[in-house]
């Protein structure tokens, strides 16, 4: 049997309380039931325990009182004509009258004791009950009887016995004893019977409130079950609609808001099966009508470009004009023909026809390459090429094709819109990913432009003059390369500072991406880039 590992069970806790809402709903209504209940009857319990002692309390007083007032007068009465009394007749009757005037079921102990610091012309022996410990009359206790008005008074002791610890409660009062001064009268109750009943009320509260708690839980637990088991349907539906069955749907029962939710569902999820049914047509026939189209055009246009071809090989014989429109066809041609080339990639990526030609790859080396394919066009614009790769796992597996075809799209935006400054190229990469950066310093773009930047058929500037590309279709087609590939195409920018486009894949293809070994735009410092040429952003 494996050992209890209390991290992996505390982790399973935590992920049941935050997956199940009718857990945390039964758990937080007994929590919160739990307080107020234990406060309800802590309340009462120390309400009764209090009416109880008090009740006792001036039940004892009253027999103390009616204790001390017989023993007065017995004594008061012993006194013979000739003024004097029998003091031991005298205390064995007032004993017997003590025993007399008080009832208690936890039998009551008695103390007769001479007040010290008097004198007097006889002494009455003090007497005590035979179970009475003198030392629970307190002091305190003792000072207020002494003062001898009349009143009686009353403390809260610990009684020792055999069965254990008992409350009860001391009495006290003065007597005067003729010829033979004051003495004072305690009587000690023993209250095990209000203790007794206090316990059992305070048990019966725990079992009360235990079984109402109890009762509050399972009770929120079925109302909960029912009021969520709907919701759960309606989640599971959802989930299925989301996975593509459109036909899924939630039974209708009953007239209540349930069955409202359930009818409006149903109809939300018609009207989304209609509309996506129409998308998805529409879609299709888009698709094969550009792939059709595409397709038909390949044809004349190869038998245009051979034709074409042919004019532009010999536009040295033409006349000025003719041999200009010789070069302009030309041109056209092969902008015609890379935009054929472009709409046909794109039917493939919605067709879900795109494949990988997966193999070791050397970003460094497929880097400098471009960077020489691009150099002729740079240094025509007057851009500085740059490579910053500081080293790391430069190797990763990937279609070298399409990677080669993402880095000359953005050499070539970077280019044109680099204003004859810098661009600077950054590779970089860690043990799951490789990252690829192009950095100009441009005209930038605005955040409006930022967020259409790879929509089809978008360019920012179309009036502008543009040696590379032109279709729109460049930025687009090198997102879906780099989603291809498990990866991701960012960018940055702000107007008048240039921009930074940066390409980030999984070394392996399969794994997901947690980051990039690129920051965006890359933390080298743009003086260090133009230090060389003595310029600035500015320049």
């Amino acid at each position: 049997m494996p050992p209890f590992d209390w991290r992996d069970w505390l982790a399973r806790a935590r992920r049941l309380w935050r997956t199940s809402l009718q857990l945390r709903t039964v758990a937080i209504t007994v929590a919160l039931s739990t307080v107020a209940v234990t406060i309800i009857s802590g309340y009462m319990s120390l309400s009764i325990a209090t009416n109880l002692y008090e009740a006792r309390k001036q039940q004892v007083l009253a027999e103390a009182r009616q204790a001390t007032a017989s023993a007065q007068q017995l004594f008061d009465s012993s006194v013979t004509q000739t003024g004097t009394i029998d003091l031991e007749t005298a205390n064995s009757t007032a004993q017997t009258t003590i025993r007399a005037a008080t009832s208690n079921p936890g039998g009551t102990q008695y103390a007769i004791l001479r007040s010290e610091g008097q004198s007097s012309a006889q002494i009455m022996q003090s007497v005590t009950s035979r179970e009475l410990d003198i030392s629970v009359i307190s002091s305190e206790l003792e000072s207020q009887v002494t003062r001898g008005d009349g009143s009686v008074y009353a403390q809260a002791v610990s009684l020792s016995t055999a069965a254990g610890v008992d409350p009860g409660i001391v009495v006290g009062g003065a007597i005067e004893v003729p010829t033979a001064g004051q003495y004072e009268l305690y009587l000690v109750y023993n209250v095990r019977d209000v203790q007794q009943t206090l316990d059992f009320v305070q048990q019966t509260l725990v079992i009360g409130s235990l079984l109402l708690v109890l009762t509050i839980g399972l009770v929120t637990f079925f109302v909960v079950r029912l009021a969520i088991a709907p919701v759960r349907v309606a989640a599971d539906t959802a989930e299925k609609l989301a996975a593509g069955q459109l036909e899924e749907r939630i039974p209708e029962k009953g007239e209540d808001v349930i069955a409202t939710l359930a009818r409006s569902f149903n109809r939300m999820a018609d009207s989304l099966q209609r509309q996506i049914t129409q998308l998805a047509d529409l879609s299709r026939v888009q698709q094969r009508f550009v792939s059709d189209v595409s397709h038909e055009l390949r044809t004349p246009l190869t038998t245009i470009r051979l034709a074409g071809d042919v004019l532009y090989d010999q536009r040295d014989q033409f006349a000025p004009a003719t041999a200009r429109t010789a070069e302009l066809l030309h041109t056209q041609v092969e902008r015609f023909e890379s935009m054929l080339g472009d709409l046909l990639e794109m039917s493939r990526f919605d067709a879900g026809a795109a494949q990988l030609d997966i193999e070791p790859t050397n970003l460094v080396r497929l880097v400098e390459d471009s960077l020489e394919g691009i150099r002729p066009l740079a240094e025509e614009k007057g851009s500085e090429l740059r490579l910053v790769a500081p080293g790391g796992y430069f190797e990763a597996d990937a279609d070298a094709r399409r990677l080669r075809r993402i880095l000359q799209n953005l050499l070539g935006n970077a280019v044109d819109h680099g204003e004859g400054r810098p661009v600077v190229v950054y590779v970089d990469s860690d043990a799951d990913a490789v990252a690829i950066a192009v950095r100009d310093y441009g005209v930038g773009m605005s955040a409006e432009e930022l967020e259409r930047v790879f929509d089809r058929f978008w360019r920012a500037d179309p009036s502008r003059q543009r040696s590379t590309g032109g279709t729109g279709l460049g930025l687009a087609i090198a997102t879906e390369d780099a989603h291809l590939h498990g990866g991701a195409l960012d960018v940055w920018s702000i107007e008048g500072e240039g921009s930074c486009f940066r390409l980030t894949l999984p070394r392996r293809p399969g794994r997901p991406l947690t980051g990039s070994p690129i920051d965006l735009p890359p933390v080298d410092p743009l003086d260090a880039a133009l230090a060389e040429i003595g310029g600035g952003p500015d320049d």
